[in-house]
């Protein structure tokens, strides 16, 4: 997504598709991303208009590559004079409600499954500075994820070389055996051989 003009690219199917988004825009149910951090940076965009901060309520993973398939993200509950955590009156902590359901429908395509907009406490929007900070922040983190995904891609790149490389080794080690025992065999014949004739 591109903050300055709105505007969301998505590739379908090889096609590149642009979708123009209202700086606006609320998510709702059936909003479609290119990926997770693009839903994450619109869900983020969306919280600091209206004056809260976000967090991961729920991951997902595949049970096939361990991919995250699913992430539900919501709001940590900002108060009156700017702390995260609510206090019930009991003691207890207490979590807004609001939050937003993602799901990877395939490869390049998540979607948002389910909306919650209303929040059980007042909202406070945050100046320009502190905007930008968690854009920083955002940003880095956003930059550190993609290094991490990657070195993982790089790891298990390695990890498949070498897995290979550790087949042939043993193909070539079995390949060596059986030369080995047949030569082994060839000379217990010959010698069986000069034995007889002396």
């Amino acid at each position: 997504m591109d903050d300055q003009n709105g505007t969301t690219y998505t590739s379908e199917g090889g096609e590149t598709n642009i979708i123009e988004v209202s700086t606006n825009q609320e998510p709702y149910e059936g909003m479609l991303f290119e990926s997770e951090d693009a839903a994450r940076v619109f869900y983020d965009d969306y919280a600091s208009r209206l004056g809260f901060l976000t967090r991961v309520l729920s991951s997902r993973k595949s049970e096939r590559d361990g991919s995250i398939i699913s992430r539900g993200l919501g709001c940590r509950g900002v108060s009156d004079n700017g702390r995260k955590v609510m206090q019930k009156e009991c003691g207890q902590r207490e979590f807004c409600t609001a939050m937003v359901l993602l799901r990877q429908e395939k490869p390049g395509s998540w979607v948002v499954k389910k909306f919650l907009k209303d929040h059980n406490h007042p909202l406070v929007v945050q100046s320009q500075k502190s905007r930008r900070t968690l854009d920083e922040k955002d940003k880095k983190i956003q930059e550190l994820t993609a290094q991490l995904r990657v070195k993982k891609r790089l790891s298990a790149a390695y990890r498949e070389q070498l897995l290979a490389f550790m087949k042939d080794v043993e193909d070539h080690n079995n390949h060596l055996s059986i030369k080995l025992q047949s030569v082994f065999d060839n000379l217990k014949v010959l010698e069986a051989k000069t034995v007889g004739f002396t």
